[in-house]
């Protein structure tokens, strides 16, 4: 069984529906969970998401994520250590994928970068759900939101979207078609995590 999960995709993949429905899924069956999500709503989490609003030097966003992931991962070992199976969306590979695509001309390997701040400074999930769903897709679900953000633009999520296929490799990482129903994929997390 999978006690640490993270959910992660571009904007519109529907990681964060999916990750709703599979802690209440969990839930109703006696699982004791937490939904949590990256940026946290820690006074450093509402920090980074000011820094996304008002487009702060790529740089800050990158260290201001990173500085909220510390500090989320203290809170998400305490809930480990209580036996609790802890579901996060959004976590190291969102940064990865995104703040490199920001930083791609000023940093010569920004990938490599961004995981070397990070090592051995945050806990590893037991599983990583990627949803892989084209730009163009997600894009179209997510144009009736009130305001898009900077990150929220074809070209960008592009870049994202590559950054995500090259950082998820390995054991701990599923790619599932985000395009799928919804509750297919509930189920097919869901089983998942309890194996």
């Amino acid at each position: 069984m999978k006690h640490f999960v993270t959910f992660e995709g571009i904007d519109g993949s529907g990681k964060s529906t999916i990750s709703k429905l599979i802690s209440e899924k969990l839930r109703s069956t006696g699982y004791d969970v937490v939904w949590t999500f990256e940026p946290t709503d820690s006074a450093v989490g509402k920090y980074v998401q000011e820094c996304i609003r008002s487009q702060s030097d790529p740089f800050v966003i990158s260290l201001t994520f990173i500085a909220d992931r510390i500090q989320h991962c203290k809170k998400i070992q305490q809930w480990l250590d209580k036996g609790k199976i802890v579901l996060c969306d959004r976590y190291a590979e969102s940064t990865y994928a995104y703040q490199a695509a920001q930083l791609e001309d000023q940093v010569k390997n920004p990938l490599k970068w961004l995981q070397s701040l990070s090592h051995s400074r945050i806990l590893v999930p037991d599983r990583t759900f990627l949803f892989v769903i084209d730009p163009k897709a997600s894009l179209a679900r997510i144009q009736h939101r009130i305001e898009l953000i900077p990150f929220e633009r074809l070209v960008f999520l592009e870049k994202v979207h590559r950054n995500y296929l090259t950082v998820s490799k390995g054991k701990r990482f599923v790619h599932l078609d985000g395009t799928k129903p919804i509750d297919e994929l509930v189920r097919l997390c869901y089983e998942d995590i309890l194996r």
